[in-house]
């Protein structure tokens, strides 16, 4: 390059070397200012390059969350068309089920969460990450309002728009209060990282405070009553925690106060763990009963103060309960933010957003809602029967025999879960039996239905339609069938839903999201946790809590999180719980 000057050799250097050109820093003296130039995949404003000419633009997905939901998505997603946003207001994703463990100090903070930027760094995809509050989504224009919410002064920047082509929101729930009085000031909450945290320097704080010289008897049993509000996983799981922890290290650094610790259960119903089988239920309040845990059911609250809880209990009876610290965990509720978006769609009278069986947003054909923050609106038979009858009368005679329906029913029953069910619980071998029931006891061959007949097999196979629950296990499922959906949604125009799935017409592209359930635990403390897996199998005690261990350490979303939180069991079975208040 001998004679070339300053500008050729430079220029031909970019050409043969293109990865020197990728960052360019002009200093500009007169202005007193610097001026940088980054490459556009990793810059924080990547959205607003132009694209070349001819260059297709890339659909632009922005995700607004990083719990289970939003992060299986973005761990599945693995189609390179998409330029994908992640907004969210912490930028981790954090083990969910392993907070009851982090309020007394069983496994650290620090040890269940994963930052967001490390798990999406290794994606072949464009992904990139903004530290910020979705505060209002705008579907008529295809956008979302957002600010960052850590500090105030930042020149009247603190918030932006961001425009979508698609939306997913994972957005999850806060927790519940039914607006009852006192709650929100007055009761710890278990919903966030952050939440457990608090909790463990409260437990702390209380034991400190109760072994103060100054302090009445009375005074002292009041600061060390702990009472825990809610008969669900996690209520159950965090008064058993709770219970191991004062009991196995407390006790041995506050000897003075030991006898006068007590744990309160308060339930609204009139068992806990009522999504459990009934063995599981019975075996824990015998068990807290054992362990001298006060399970009170059938108490509603109905009002809470600084000092006291006020219950009404099943016969009318009102109650006044002392207490030094109250957790709070009776369920979720809809986030301001999503309670707006559904009024502006016309969902302002539904507890959650709704959507349909592809998880898309009922009305909104870009937008899709998945974990806490939505739920599946599962289509019912009696509304398509009409569609139903007609696909399966091929001949057009007006009559169903049991051949033209058997042709259907695998699609009827991929399209309509409720109707496996139905026959499941029924103890019904095919549905033929079902025929049978609704035209009485005839020969096979012999069966042959009209649309009212018809309508009466089935008149009641929609009973057997509910919830999905609001649990991790939907939540990832969710995330990764939806990022599967995004990954082979270049393969058809148009979007992932369809009309009745037939074998003769209507295919759709994407078979509907189907729940898998797995299993769940309950640990109980004392080492021993239930398991109820899959097929009505329950198993009690020590065996299922080395269950427990596996399960979980499985679960966690890398190997980072799986070496601390294990280091941190094996440490606390050697040298006990840490009951520092920080």
């Amino acid at each position: 390059m001998t004679g070339l000057s300053f500008f050729e050799r430079a220029s031909r250097s970019f050409r043969d070397y293109p990865s020197l050109a990728k960052l360019i820093v002009v200093a500009t003296l007169s202005g007193g200012g610097l001026v940088a130039y980054a490459d556009a995949n990793t810059s924080a404003a990547a959205s607003s390059v132009v694209q070349p000419e001819g260059e297709s633009k890339k659909k632009k997905v922005v995700v607004l969350g990083t719990g289970w939901a939003g992060t299986s998505f973005l761990k599945s997603l693995k189609n390179s068309s998409y330029d994908v946003h992640v907004i969210s207001p912490r930028n981790y994703f954090a083990f969910t089920p392993l907070l009851p463990s982090v309020t007394c100090g069983t496994v650290e903070a620090r040890s269940i969460v994963e930052p967001v930027r490390k798990i999406i760094r290794k994606k072949n995809v464009d992904i990139c990450y903004w530290e910020a509050e979705c505060f209002k989504i705008d579907a008529q224009n295809k956008r979302v309002h957002c600010r960052y919410n850590q500090s105030a002064n930042l020149d009247g920047k603190e918030e932006f728009p961001v425009d979508y082509d698609y939306l997913v929101i994972a957005m999850g729930a806060r927790a519940n209060t039914f607006n009852i009085p006192g709650v929100e000031e007055n009761c710890y909450f278990l919903k966030e990282v952050e939440d457990a945290q608090e909790i463990r320097r409260g437990v702390i704080d209380s034991f400190e405070r109760a072994s103060l010289p100054t302090l009445s008897d009375d005074e002292r049993k009041r600061i060390l009553h702990f009472v825990v509000v809610g008969g669900g996983p996690t209520g159950v799981e965090f008064a058993a925690e709770l219970h191991d922890f004062v009991n196995e290290d407390l006790v041995k650094l506050y000897p003075l106060v030991k006898d006068v610790v007590k744990i309160t259960l308060l339930e609204a119903a009139g068992h806990i763990l009522n999504m459990f089988d009934k063995r599981i239920t019975d075996f824990a309040e015998e068990k807290f009963k054992r362990d001298g845990i006060d399970v009170k059911l059938g108490a509603m609250v109905v009002k809470v103060s600084d000092k006291d809880i006020s219950t009404k209990l099943g016969n009318g009876e009102l109650s006044h309960i002392p207490y030094g610290m109250i957790v709070w965990s009776t369920g979720i509720g809809t986030r301001p933010v999503v309670m707006d978006f559904m009024k502006q769609i016309g969902q302002g009278n539904r507890r959650v957003l709704a959507t349909d069986e592809w998880l898309r947003v009922l009305g909104c054909d870009n937008i899709y809602a998945l974990g806490d923050c939505a739920t599946v609106n599962q289509r019912k038979v009696m509304e398509d029967i009409a569609a139903i009858f007609s696909k399966a009368d091929k001949d057009n005679s007006g009559t169903l025999t049991v051949k033209e329906f058997q042709e259907v029913i695998d699609d009827i029953c991929e399209r309509y879960p409720q109707v496996k069910l139905y026959l499941e619980n029924k103890n019904m071998r095919n549905i033929v039996d079902l025929l049978k029931e609704a035209k009485g006891d005839v020969a096979k061959e012999s069966i042959e239905l009209n649309i009212e007949e018809f309508k009466k097999a089935l008149s009641d196979v929609d009973s057997q339609m509910k919830n999905l629950p609001a649990t991790a296990q939907v939540a990832a499922q969710q995330g990764s069938y939806l990022a599967d959906c995004f990954n082979r949604m270049e393969e058809c125009e148009e979007n992932p839903e369809g009309p009745l799935r037939f074998r003769e017409s209507g295919r759709h592209r994407f078979k509907p999201f189907r729940y898998r359930h797995l299993g769940q635990f309950a640990p109980l403390g004392g080492e021993q946790t239930a398991a109820q897996l899959p097929y009505d199998w329950v198993i009690i005690g020590h065996s299922s809590q080395w269950l427990w261990y596996s399960a979980y350490a499985s679960k966690l979303v890398s190997w980072r999180t799986r070496t601390l939180v294990i280091s941190d069991w094996i440490r606390r079975f050697i040298f006990g719980r840490d009951s520092s208040s920080i």
